[in-house]
């Protein structure tokens, strides 16, 4: 049985700009999901590299921080991203990753408002992120965020700006647990439901995963967002 799989569906959107990635190396583990902002096929295709590209760095650093500040870094110092208005026609996403690395915990990093969560083998589904939207900074819009891949700001800039730095991480003991990366588009309709998102990963990683996704698509108002989740077992070393 595989102990990873990852389940989207488009919704009502006109291109699916969900994307997520595995990378592993050297008994490293790193996976991605990446929601890009906007509907076109240029975000799509940047989406699907920047995915691939974080899973990459942040397995080569056995670390999910390390990782997501090189990729962040590398976008940033683009120059047509220092011209501030072309900057905001060009491809942006949201990101988490994490990473399980032999004798470390468990590392995850983002920015934006994907997120991710741990299953205990009791039952106890754990959100590990905080979202960066305006929701959590002045209790304004969820759907405005705060922070992304694509952003030129420093920590320092955007801590200014919104009370949280441009990437944050945590790390955790997650062994035996199951792992949970989701977009918006599915957290968002089974919280707004008042579901309880625990009770969709049971099974093998790609039914939970599938059934989330579909759910939370089932569960979505009118205009149903991209729908994603990558669903990992990580067992004792």
């Amino acid at each position: 049985m595989r102990s990873h799989a990852a389940y989207q569906l488009i919704g009502d959107r006109s291109h699916q700009c969900d994307a997520t990635a595995t990378y592993s190396a050297n008994g490293v583990r790193a996976y991605t999901l990446c929601d890009g902002i906007g509907s076109t096929d240029a975000v799509r295709d940047w989406t699907i590299t920047a995915a691939r590209r974080l899973a990459r760095a942040a397995a080569a650093r056995a670390d999910a921080e390390a990782g997501l500040r090189a990729v962040y870094q590398v976008y940033a110092a683009e120059p047509e991203r220092q011209d501030e208005i072309l900057r905001y026609d060009l491809p942006a996403a949201c990101a988490v990753v994490a990473v399980t690395a032999p004798g470390k915990p468990l590392s995850v990093a983002w920015c934006g408002d994907s997120r991710a969560y741990v299953l205990t083998p009791r039952g106890i589904l754990q959100v590990l992120t905080a979202d960066h939207n305006e929701r959590r900074v002045r209790r304004g819009s969820r759907n405005f965020v705060t922070s992304y891949l694509g952003v030129t700001e420093t920590d320092e800039q955007r801590k200014a700006r919104y009370r949280h730095p441009a990437i944050e991480s945590v790390t955790r003991s997650a062994e035996n647990c199951r792992l949970l990366l989701a977009s918006d588009g599915a957290y968002e309709p089974l919280e707004d439901s008042a579901r309880n998102l625990a009770d969709y990963l049971t099974g093998s990683p790609s039914r939970a995963a599938r059934d989330l996704t579909e759910s939370a698509i089932g569960h979505a108002s009118a205009h149903a967002d991209n729908a994603t989740a990558l669903v990992a077992d990580i067992r004792a070393a």
